[in-house]
């Protein structure tokens, strides 16, 4: 009895869901390219992208679909892309996505050494996929010029952005000077980075006082903090 009052209601479910339009698997396709090719306007280089169609089983037509990617997550060559509805059924589905940027990127014609700087006279030209041959890569020499390495960087290696610092940025452990601004007033002191930081970000620093506080880095010697 049990038995087929179940088969009953999974055929009712069935009947259900097939006498709705299923999502076309092919406008999914065209929203994650979309999507990607949106994802890449940022990069110096021009884009291609092919999307696998995804299997549809019981996923209703939706009315607004809307790719993104998880949290964290970057672009890749190979990559999944998920997908959500919310009306008028609430699904999710995954798409497999293969992706390249072809663009200009920079290595070094020379060894570079750690807490060297950066000329334009280091750097050569090279076209390639950024995401696959370059990934962190440096596409603007104006990006590189005058930064400090924090790596070393063999000759014909790509000049990468993570091997690289600001040169008025703060290093975690040194001396700095703390500038205190409040209202009507301006206090100076000293105190040591407890992080490391470029100008703009927001550090913390153990003053002379022993007080740890927090302030953002005004060049390679400063940290402001407001009262």
């Amino acid at each position: 009895m049990i038995k087929s009052i179940l088969l009953t209601l999974i055929l009712s479910i069935s009947s259900v869901v097939s006498a709705q339009t299923l999502q076309d698997p092919e406008q999914i396709v065209s929203e994650v390219e979309q999507f990607l090719l949106n994802q890449t306007s940022s990069y110096p280089g021009t884009a291609s992208v092919y999307v696998t169609a995804p299997a549809i089983r019981n996923q209703i037509q939706c009315e607004h679909l809307q790719p993104f990617l998880p949290s964290g997550s970057r672009l890749r060559s190979r990559m999944s892309v998920a997908v959500r509805c919310q009306s008028p059924q609430a699904w999710t589905v995954h798409a497999q996505a293969e992706l390249s940027i072809v663009g200009f990127y920079y290595i070094s014609n020379r060894s570079i050494q750690v807490g060297e700087i950066i000329s334009l006279d280091d750097m050569i030209p090279r076209e390639g996929d950024l995401l696959r041959i370059a990934p962190n890569s440096i596409t603007d020499p104006s990006l590189a010029i005058g930064y400090i390495t924090t790596q070393r960087i063999n000759t014909g290696s790509p000049i990468k952005s993570n091997a690289l610092r600001d040169p008025q940025s703060i290093q975690r452990g040194q001396a700095v000077r703390t500038i205190a601004r409040g209202v009507g007033f301006t206090a100076t002191g000293e105190g040591q980075a407890l992080q490391s930081g470029a100008p703009g970000a927001q550090i913390q620093v153990r003053a002379s006082s022993g007080q740890i506080i927090t302030g953002t880095v005004l060049d390679n010697q400063t940290v402001q903090i407001l009262m």
